[in-house]
């Protein structure tokens, strides 16, 4: 019975990968937007109600999909932090994982666009995509807790966040646990919101004719990110 059930458990799996390669390349061709359960159905010789039976709507595949996509960034992004070690200059670590951001988008737009560019119309992501998405910032939440405990992490530069901002920011920390102050909290999320702007204008052709060396300028601005969370001079 073990032997028929792992036999079936493998099928089940062969298949929902299947399936999920099939809506990629409708997201390539058609954009989320136009996903259709049916048009994957057809593609890949199987009936609407047996892949009902994988995803019970069109809601579900996306959400598989995009789940996905946080999970494959956030572990390039962990992957990155891993490489870079905790002995390495904050500010190199930082831009040692911004750069894997960059790196891992440029490889899958198509999967970028889903989780960072327009909502797609009728669809409302589920609590389940709330962790797989918190990847990325969990990690650079980290280089700059590390810093703070070792005493090399600086006041954020520029003017001091208004009163509501740093009410925010202090609320988040309480709720992840985030032993930072409220004033580089909101930097931090200043920060994450520039890089993913970075990545989207770089890939969804803002950039054109205006930067040319893009790697470099990346570098350059997220490397300024760092500086103004506190984590060099």
């Amino acid at each position: 019975m073990t032997v028929i059930r792992g036999a079936r458990e493998r099928a089940r799996a062969e298949i929902t990968a299947a399936i999920k390669d099939e809506a990629r390349a409708q997201l390539a061709a058609e954009g989320a937007a136009r996903l259709s359960l049916r048009a994957v159905a057809r593609e890949l010789g199987m009936a609407s109600s047996a892949l009902y039976r994988y995803f019970p709507s069109r809601d579900d595949l996306l959400t598989a999909l995009i789940v996905d996509a946080y999970d494959a960034v956030g572990a390039a992004a962990e992957a990155a932090l891993a490489t870079a070690g905790t002995t390495a200059a904050p500010v190199d670590r930082w831009t040692t994982v911004c750069r894997a951001v960059r790196t891992w988008a440029l490889a899958h737009p198509h999967e970028y666009a889903l989780i960072y560019g327009s909502p797609v119309p009728g669809y409302t992501a589920p609590q389940t995509t709330v962790q797989p998405a918190a990847r990325v910032a969990l990690c650079l939440i980290a280089i700059t807790r590390d810093a703070h405990a070792a005493g090399t992490l600086r006041t954020p530069s520029g003017p001091r966040p208004p009163a509501s901002a740093l009410t925010d920011a202090a609320a988040l920390a309480g709720r992840l646990r985030i032993e930072l102050p409220a004033d580089v909290i909101a930097a931090l999320i200043a920060a994450w919101a520039e890089l993913f702007g970075l990545v989207g204008f770089e890939l969804f052709g803002q950039f054109h004719q205006v930067v040319e060396a893009r790697e470099e300028f990346f570098t350059h601005a997220v490397t300024r990110l760092a500086l103004q969370i506190g984590l060099g001079e």
